[in-house]
């Protein structure tokens, strides 16, 4: 049985963990399979993620102290619910949910927060599709580099031009 200081010190150790994430995700689990349920913490912790089971009375209580998520979750916390905490990428975690929901069906993803606004099933999809951090740095990266490299590469080829038509200039007397 659960007392009362335990119950308290749950309902700060949750209020700690929504200052600490950049984004939530309230997930339903009923019906998975143990197995499952490890499988998806283990790639949850992966993305800097985690999955954390409460009772939704505990989770209510945890809202208070951070409105925002409170507007965003406290209509969607009936039935067996467990809260994703991302502390890294969000779409990261998003994209590892929304993979997983396809693998196992009766994983559902009910809501979301990221940056204080709400997120519904639709922006979560879409954020799951965003690339990550590192593949966008890289993807400028690449849009940097291009006028220098395409430069480089038309340098190059009117010095060879100008060395292959050099030879066959006509001689002067």
């Amino acid at each position: 049985m659960i007392t009362r200081a335990n119950k308290e010190q749950m309902v700060k150790g949750l209020t700690e963990q929504f200052a600490k994430a950049r984004g939530a995700f309230i997930v339903d689990f009923k019906g998975m399979k143990v197995e499952q349920v490890t499988n998806l913490r283990k790639k949850l912790n992966q993305s800097e993620s985690e999955m954390k089971v409460v009772r939704n009375t505990l989770a209510k209580r945890a809202f208070k102290d951070h409105p925002t998520v409170e507007k965003a979750f406290s209509s969607t916390m009936t039935g067996t619910n467990a809260i994703v905490f991302s502390y890294g990428e969000v779409n990261a975690t998003a994209k590892v949910l929304a993979d997983f929901a396809k693998d196992v069906e009766v994983l559902q993803i009910k809501s979301g927060m990221m940056d204080g606004e709400a997120l519904d099933d639709a922006k979560i999809k879409f954020l799951a599709t965003l690339p990550g951090k590192n593949e966008l740095r890289a993807m400028f990266l690449g849009v940097l580099q291009a006028p220098g490299s395409k430069l480089a590469r038309c340098l190059a080829e009117y010095v060879k031009k100008q060395e292959g038509g050099g030879e066959a200039a006509p001689a002067q007397a």
